[in-house]
């Protein structure tokens, strides 16, 4: 399918050469190349939730990669076909259950936190009552005598020991929970990691990984929020709103009734607030994971971007979701901002009817002024708790939908276990039988159908053929990335899905198109390839590669440290490492995945050279859109639209004078 077929087909705009085709582009440089035509309000919003489709995916999605199997995708990224991930907690009884049990272990820590909370709230609460035998002892004394400023400094005294046995024990309490809430995402990071290491291939070519990026960041840190300031927040709330009850009660039934009657208002309107911002914090999240995925595929192919002039669209496009992060972030904060002001004028209302009541009270039942001070104070307090609490549900919500995306994650299946009966072939040879295979990653489009091919160790297979015609799709099922649906494919006589995944795949050594080097030495990227290698025997794989002269060039050898997926070298000495690598790990089977086609042809003379040393005894897979580099293959694969449409050795498919005849000798092109 061509790009603007692509295009139509999702519904966005084509984007058409300037006038003049694409001299005219070139000749008119960048600035401006590509932009569609102004849009209408109506048509950015469905362009903007075309994008947050695309890049705020689900984890679950339904189909899989595209024909051109993994890593074959068009500019949008991987699976495209995405629907968009729900941010608004589906099942929170559930979530906050399991986020519970992550406090489980610090049981012990929780129980002196939430202690040192109740020591915090009585003290308050004592400290404020205190109030009222003051006042009515020695300030205003009821019987109408004079004051007792000795009095009143010992009872200062005290209250001030009370409430520094309160602040004691909230730092004691801040101290305890910032600990047991850095465990807790600790645990659940290692958690969400190790999951993620288990899940299957096709989980990260359907989604996207700017999106993954941000469960482990965004979603994380909300949920750290909420367990070391919104629980006990929570609980000592609710202590104070109960403690401050009781003591109201006890000063005065009439002012108390006045006060819980206002509650239900309170609540009500807090309750109403609530659940818009539920709503708008998890669309926040969804629109922040979208963001986080434009930027994260911009930056990762920003060479692509600026080759293809296509820098306005790429502004354009994240104008868009930041827009609509902006838009929904505004509601959001708006709506959890609100629940302050809205609560805090409420309770001034309150605090102003149980006033004048008071002071009528003071008057005509003899009230004491030292127990309406307190009930004023009581009065703020009960309703502070009230205000902490519904500010809370803001962060409450939001870290509710960040947890579900984490275990959305979690609860992804993993990679199909290994059978009970599961063999391990020690040492295994290399000879490899497909058998009538048939496979589509979407079992309603087949990918490959009735593929038969041998090969034996010292072989070189080659498959060429258009893209999308199953050519890696091959190779990704020898590794058990995917299982097929129908046939068989047998490693030295067994089934390999009765194999242990990690004998099979321990045995297949692969060099891909794209390399990957992680942040390290040069030696230590080596090694990766088998991680008990010794010095002698990666020095030998480099040598093996072709690779050792350059090394040795470099500043400290094989010391020499790797960042930015090894930024510091040329893509030709990148893909030696590669190559490196996969002769370290001794794998008597070889996948080569067009891994010449990214450099120039004197590097890739280079490079050929330590593949044929590579290749040597091995049982050779080689996808190559390079026809020259398979000459010398045993056997060459023409596959088209999934089935094998020739086979022979370069000799004799041009004997055959059919479609590779056509591709060798230029009759035709490769699509």
């Amino acid at each position: 399918m061509s790009r603007e077929e692509q295009l139509k087909t999702e519904g966005q705009p084509v984007l058409k050469p300037e006038k003049g085709g694409a001299e005219g582009v070139k000749a008119a440089g960048c600035k401006g190349a590509g932009r569609p035509g102004e849009e209408t309000a109506g048509e950015r919003s469905a362009r903007a939730e075309r994008l947050k489709r695309r890049y705020g995916r689900a984890v679950s999605p339904k189909g899989g990669p595209g024909p051109m199997g993994p890593g074959r995708h068009g500019p949008g990224g991987p699976g495209r076909q995405r629907a968009m991930a729900k941010g608004t907690p589906k099942n929170s009884r559930a979530t906050v259950k399991r986020l519970l049990a992550y406090l489980n272990e610090d049981k012990a820590k929780m129980g002196l936190a939430f202690f040192c909370v109740i020591v915090n709230t009585a003290a308050s609460l004592a400290g404020s009552y205190m109030l009222r035998p003051i006042i009515n002892r020695y300030i205003v004394p009821v019987d109408g005598s004079r004051g007792d400023a000795a009095g009143l400094a010992r009872a200062l005294m005290v209250m001030a020991l009370v409430y520094l046995a309160g602040v004691l024990a909230n730092y004691a309490q801040a101290k305890v929970m910032l600990t047991v809430a850095q465990s807790a995402l600790l645990k659940i990071r290692n958690d969400l990691f190790t999951k993620m290491q288990t899940l299957p291939v096709r989980f990260y070519d359907t989604n996207n990984n700017g999106d993954l990026m941000s469960r482990f960041t965004n979603d994380v840190d909300t949920v750290g929020q909420m367990l070391s300031n919104t629980l006990v927040q929570l609980f000592s709330g609710a202590l104070s709103i109960i403690g401050t009850l009781g003591l109201m009660l006890y000063t005065n039934v009439y002012l108390t009734v006045i006060t819980v009657v206002m509650v239900p208002v309170m609540m009500k309107a807090g309750g109403a607030v609530a659940r818009r911002s539920q709503k708008y914090f998890g669309a926040q999240q969804t629109s922040l994971g979208a963001v986080n995925g434009y930027v994260e595929e911009t930056v990762t192919g920003q060479k692509v971007v600026k080759v293809f002039c296509h820098e306005d669209i790429a502004r354009e496009e994240f104008a868009i979701l930041n827009r609509d992060l902006r838009d929904n972030q505004i509601r959001a904060q708006f709506f959890g901002g609100i629940m302050g002001p809205v609560m805090g004028n409420l309770s001034q209302i309150n605090y102003s009817l149980t006033a004048c009541i008071g002071g009528i009270l003071c008057i005509w039942k003899n009230f004491d002024v030292g127990g309406l001070t307190v009930f004023l104070n009581f009065s703020r307090q009960f309703s502070r708790p009230i205000n902490e609490i519904s500010m809370q549900v803001s962060n409450v919500f939001s870290a509710l939908a960040g947890a579900e995306r984490v275990f959305a994650v979690m609860d992804e299946a993993p990679e199909q276990a290994d059978d009970r009966d599961a063999v391990t072939l020690t040492p295994m040879e290399g000879h490899v039988v497909l058998d009538r295979v048939s496979f589509g990653y979407d079992p309603d489009k087949v990918i490959l159908k009735d593929i038969s091919l041998y090969a034996k160790p010292g072989q070189k297979i080659a498959f060429v053929g258009s893209t999308g015609a199953g050519k890696t799709t091959i190779t990704n099922l020898l590794n058990r990335f995917y299982d097929i649906q129908a046939g068989s494919i047998t490693i030295d006589g067994v089934d390999i899905r009765h194999l242990s995944r990690e004998n099979l795949r321990k045995n297949i050594a692969m060099v891909l198109q794209d390399t990957h080097l992680f942040t390290g030495s040069v030696r230590e990227n080596i090694r990766y390839g088998r991680l008990d290698a010794t010095d002698e025997e990666v020095v030998q794989a480099a040598k093996t590669a072709s690779a050792h002269s350059f090394i040795m060039r470099l500043p400290k050898g094989y010391d020499t440290m790797l960042e930015g997926d090894g930024a510091n070298l040329s893509q030709g000495q990148r893909q030696l490492l590669n190559i490196a690598r996969a002769a370290v790990s001794k794998a008597p089977i070889l996948i080569l995945d067009e891994a010449t086609s990214s450099v120039d042809t004197r590097t890739e003379k280079h490079i050929e050279h330590g593949m044929d040393r590579l290749m040597a005894n091995r049982t050779t897979f080689v996808i190559a859109h390079r026809l020259s580099t398979v000459r010398n293959a045993n056997a060459i694969m023409v596959l088209e639209h999934g089935e094998i449409m020739e086979r022979g050795d370069h000799e004799e498919l041009l004997e055959m004078k059919g479609r590779y005849y056509e591709l060798y000798t230029g009759v035709k092109e490769l699509d």
